[in-house]
């Protein structure tokens, strides 16, 4: 059995007794293989590959990277709410929606539960859902300028 990866997802092969190896065409659950080679028939379903959808949708977080300067007018980012930290990690829930736009640093966002983490940096709007629940970490000073939304409000 060998294992290898192409474009991101991990394909599993036989080789078979000429030697070769098995290939995996983009964008199909088929393995190909030469004409002439003599390959093992293996069951359907015996080889799958998996999406894994990013965090920010699982956990419905809106993130807008490098946001416009057009953007944060529109919105109206400079008569928002300021909030500044160091480096620390915090608990936190959300009781309502909240739009945050980082002015300065970075933040690591551990979801509850989760070992995997998103990273919003300055120049990023996020928005998180209501009741999110998640482990802040930020490596150095932070600042973000914040409102609280009401359901529906976009």
């Amino acid at each position: 059995m060998v294992e290898s990866t192409l474009s991101g997802v991990k394909a599993r092969a036989m080789s078979s007794s000429l030697g070769f190896m098995a290939s995996f065409r983009p964008g199909s659950s088929i393995f190909t293989a030469p004409k002439d080679a003599k390959v093992k028939q293996m069951p359907v379903g015996a080889v799958s590959a998996r999406y894994k959808k990013p965090l920010e949708e699982l956990y419905n977080v809106r993130v807008e990277r490098k946001a416009s300067e057009e953007r944060l007018e529109e919105l109206g980012v400079s008569r928002w709410s300021i909030w500044k930290t160091g480096k620390c990690k915090l608990p936190w829930d959300w009781h309502v929606d909240q739009q945050v736009y980082i002015t300065e640093g970075s933040v690591k966002v551990f979801p509850e539960g989760c070992k995997e983490c998103m990273v919003f940096n300055a120049g990023d709007l996020v928005r998180y859902p209501k009741w999110f629940e998640a482990d802040l970490l930020f490596d150095g000073p932070y600042q973000e300028h914040y409102r609280f939304r009401a359901y529906g409000d976009d």
